[in-house]
């Protein structure tokens, strides 16, 4: 099947068929702009809405905690991929489809014009010789009447008597003369007309379908280009189906992994207090004015009198508990947190803490980094001057000392907390917040003061307790050594149960630390006490039970 034989009078149709192409080719590629746009602005309405419902990072407090939260904030995230990938599609179909077919359509119309082209150029040729041809035709019919008429003329002129010989003879050459005019221009149209009968034959047998063939070459490779680019069209999304599905995955991975109880452990960790439920009213006897006539010795006022003190006892304890159920009055933060229910400030000062430490730990990487570069220095004075260093490593030592400072300060609140937590379960210890005891082999509790050589000291004196307190002590045998410890810096001792140590003194180890702070040692002549483990390097015999070497 050939346009050039079966469509061979048919080029203004062709013409507005190859015009009709070219204008859906480019419809299409309209539709394919619109289709980049509706993705570019879903992409873009995603992220802007992924935006307005993450989390604004201003606080630490406000970070997702709950696994509800948690998981809503990964599917955010899984859904930002998403739009991600929606853009990937708008790019690819404006890179592999669209942008191909507005470069395919210029080359198209470009094509297009110059085989139509060819094809006018043809016809005006052939017209060109079909009027040569025909002017040639009506020159021979002209001259085949002119000498048709130089003919009549002489046969009349022949056969007229009246007529002179000169009359006749020129009548004769007049017909000679348009004779011949006629033969030659016979031969003329003959020529001519061979002449345009072959290029006749050669136009519509050679010349047009070489350019309809063209043509529908043409029209078949604009066909396989929009096969090409609604494959295309196609692919762009299908590339990223393997992407988007494990975004779909991970939001229904983020939806398994909310945990109920977590979350519920989670609001008891962050609003717990620490401080028991208050306990049961007394009851008070108005009718003690009733009694007062019966002698002191009688049971009733045994009962009058006991009761009266245990409820002024006990309402006294019940009313400094009252506010647990109402509104905790709100005082103004404080550094060491006691504005704060035990429990969280608990809390807040370990997130201390665990902050200062990697601050610490961050001073001193840099101070040792500093310490190599001066090494280097020395060595190599062509390098840089080990005198630059000094001020930087000044200034390290001094945030160490400070960030120490503040750990054990912290610790020492820490321990503080933590004492009167494990204080309150403990039934041989007072009832009374500002009398701490320590629980069995517990090391004492620390509390900060402006003076360095004193800043963790151990308890306030008890008074009601002491005695217990000592008896229970020399009632243990003496504990072996599990190790040995450098003092790194001096400690006083001033509180009871504590040792007083110099810088360098190496003591026995016969208690690790569990946690409060506080390490117990022994001196070579048997005296024993705590010391704070920030101040001591402790090295652990390897074969004691739970040894650990402290660096």
């Amino acid at each position: 099947m050939s346009w050039g034989t079966e469509l061979w009078d048919q080029f203004d149709s062709l013409d507005k068929h190859t015009q009709w192409g070219i204008d859906f080719l480019e419809r299409y590629a309209k539709f394919v702009k619109e289709r980049i746009e509706i993705e570019q602005n879903y992409a873009k309405q995603l992220r802007n809405l992924v935006k307005k419902y993450c989390p604004k990072r201003s606080s630490k407090d406000e970070e997702p905690r709950f696994t509800s939260c948690i998981a809503f904030f990964n599917i955010l995230n899984e859904l930002n991929d998403y739009a991600g990938q929606r853009e990937v599609v708008a790019e690819e179909m404006a890179h592999r489809v669209y942008g191909e077919l507005m470069r395919y359509a210029h080359d198209l119309k470009t094509e297009r014009k110059m085989h139509l082209q060819e094809g006018r150029k043809a016809q005006q040729y052939l017209d060109m010789c079909w009027k040569q041809m025909d002017n040639s035709k009506k020159k021979f019919e002209r001259e085949c009447r002119e000498a048709e008429k130089a003919q009549q003329s002489y046969e009349r002129l022949d056969n007229d008597t009246n007529a002179t010989k000169a009359d006749v003879e020129k009548a004769k050459q007049q017909l000679n003369l348009r004779t011949h005019m006629a033969d030659e221009n016979k031969n003329e149209y003959a020529a001519q007309l061979q002449n345009f009968n072959g290029e006749q034959h050669k136009h519509f047998y050679v010349v047009i379908p070489q350019i309809y063939k063209q043509l529908q070459e043409m029209d078949e490779r604009r066909t396989i280009k929009l096969s090409e680019c609604y494959r295309g069209f196609a692919d762009s999304e299908r590339k990223v189906i393997p992407i988007i599905s494990k975004c779909l995955e991970g939001m229904i991975l983020a939806a398994k992994s909310v945990d109920e109880r977590r979350d519920s452990q989670m609001v008891v960790d962050s609003f717990k207090s620490g401080f028991e439920p208050p306990g049961d009213f007394p009851f008070e006897d108005y009718s003690q004015h009733i009694y007062r006539t019966i002698s002191d010795g009688t049971i009733s006022a045994s009962k009058q009198d006991s009761g009266k003190v245990d409820a002024k006892t006990t309402v006294g304890k019940a009313k400094g508990k009252l506010w647990l159920f109402g509104k905790k009055p709100k005082g103004p933060a404080v550094e060491d947190f006691s504005h704060l229910p035990p429990e969280q400030r608990r809390k807040k000062l370990q997130q201390r803490i665990d902050e200062l430490n990697r601050e610490l730990q961050k001073e001193s990487d840099q101070k040792d980094a500093l310490n190599k570069m001066k090494d280097v220095y020395e060595k190599n004075p062509q390098m840089g001057d080990p005198g630059s260093l000094q001020p930087k490593l000044a200034e390290t030592m001094n945030n160490i000392d400070r960030l120490r400072m503040e750990i054990h300060k912290n610790e020492a609140w820490l321990s503080e907390v933590e004492g009167k937590t494990g204080g309150r379960g403990d039934r041989r210890h007072s009832s009374d917040i500002n009398h701490l005891v320590t629980q069995g082999r517990e090391s004492p509790e620390g509390s900060y003061t402006d003076d360095a050589n004193q800043e963790v000291r151990g308890p306030p004196q008890q008074h009601s307790h002491h005695s217990e307190f000592d008896d229970e002590f020399e009632d243990d045998d003496p504990l072996p050594a599990i190790g040995h410890c450098k003092a790194i810096y001096p400690f006083d001792g001033h509180n009871e149960g504590t040792l007083a140590m110099k810088e360098g003194e190496v003591l026995y180890i016969i208690e690790e630390d569990k946690g409060d702070g506080w390490t117990r040692a022994r001196r070579q002549n048997g005296e024993e006490g705590y010391v704070p483990t920030s101040y001591i390097d402790v090295t652990l015999e390897k074969n004691s039970k739970g040894a650990v070497t402290y660096i």
